[in-house]
Parts: structure tokens; sequence; C-alpha cells
């Protein structure tokens, strides 16, 4: 990233956790289940509570900080409704005459699509990976298995709380309701690997660049100057 961009991205950033930041405050006041709103909003806290901690040690690219903030927002809003009485998807299950909210659907392709960035970025900065076959398939088998931990621990809870947990857990009567969640995960993160892994690539490269040795050529021209 040269001089230039540094200003533009920090900016951007301070956008980003400043909106969150209030998205947050409104979140927490008068959740309609302050139990249920506790365990959506937790790992948008401890997640975005790691990045900010690592930020000068590790910074991600733009691309991943607003996979970040779309997926706090939506486990924020999530959390203040609980995932089966948002009420913009209510209105476009009586709209559509749908069976159910499907904003929880949205949430789970969303824990694919987000994290599936984040997965990319950090095994191509830290392993040999290189973007491919290989890299797609661990990035989609990571979201496929941070989906599965996430289904243990809704179950976990539910044994834990009783009937406590029921809006956590947000079944909606769906006996496949955490199949249809690991799938929709899968699939989020495909979709994001295929629409985003240019841009994502090229951002990479421009954040990683000044980081990298100089070439046999860049040194003996610095030298002869």
């Amino acid at each position: 990233m040269n001089s230039g961009e540094a200003p533009a991205t920090y900016r951007f950033q301070a956008a980003l956790l400043g909106s969150l930041l209030c998205v947050f405050a409104w979140s927490a006041i008068e959740p309609r289940d302050r139990f249920t709103w506790f365990l959506e909003v937790a790992p948008a806290v401890v997640g975005v509570g790691i990045v900010v901690a690592l930020h000068r040690r590790f910074p991600f690219t733009p691309l991943a900080h607003a996979c970040i903030w779309v997926h706090a927002v939506i486990l924020l809003v999530g959390g203040h409704y609980t995932y089966a009485e948002v009420p913009l998807f209510d209105w476009i299950r009586d709209a559509l005459g749908l069976a159910r909210n499907h904003f929880d659907r949205v949430g789970h392709f969303a824990q694919g699509f987000c994290p599936a960035i984040l997965a990319r970025e950090t095994l191509l900065r830290t392993s040999p990976l290189r973007p491919g076959k290989w890299l797609f398939t661990l990035v989609s088998a990571a979201c496929l298995s941070i989906s599965a931990i996430y289904e243990f621990i809704e179950w976990w809870v539910s044994l834990a709380t009783g009937s406590k947990g029921d809006s956590f857990l947000g079944t909606q009567g769906d006996i496949w309701d955490t199949q249809w969640d690991m799938f929709l995960a899968l699939c989020g993160a495909i979709v994001s690997q295929w629409l985003l892994a240019r841009v994502h690539d090229r951002q990479v490269e421009r954040l990683v660049a000044p980081r990298t040795p100089q070439s046999h050529g860049e040194r003996n021209a610095s030298t002869s100057s």
C-alpha cells in the first residue's frame, strides 16, 4: 500500500468502525430477548475485537474489512429482533406467502460469504497457497467447518438452557434447519470466491507489496545510484 492510499484506507476503516458502533448501540437498546441478543452478538464483538487488536501486526484488506462490517451488522440486527422476527423479512414472508422468516437464511449465507474472504486472505498471506483450486477448496471447507461448529454451539446452548435457547436455535419448525444452515454457508463461501477473488487478489497484492524483499535488479539499481 502506498502512502497516498493509506489515509483513505484509514478513513474507510474508521467509517466502518464508527458506523458499526452506532449499530451496536441501537442493537443493545431493548432487544426482543436479552439472552438471545447476548448469544447472537457475542461472535461479532469477539471477531471485531480480534481484528482491531491485530490491526497493526496483521492489517486486512479493505474488502475483508467490508465483509466483517456486513457480517457484524447482520449479527447485530438478528440479535436485536431475533432471527425469526426481523420485521422486514416478516413483511417479505407475508407479501410472498412464505412459510417462514428467511432472515436466518440470509445470515447463514453470510456466515460463509464473509468469512470466506478472511480465510482466503489469511491463507494467501501465511501459507504457500496461491489462487487456484486448492485455495478455493480449503476456504470452502473452512467455512463449512465454521458453520458446523456454530450448529454444535446452538445445540449445546439449547441443551443447557432449555426453552431459553429456543430463539437462539431459531429452527421455526423446520426439521432440516441445521442442514439448510450449513448448506447455505457453503454456498455463500463458493459465491464469495467466484465473485470477489480477482478484486481480493489485487488488494492483497497491494497490501503485502511493501513487505516483500526487493528483487536483485532493484537492489543493483539502488546500489548503483
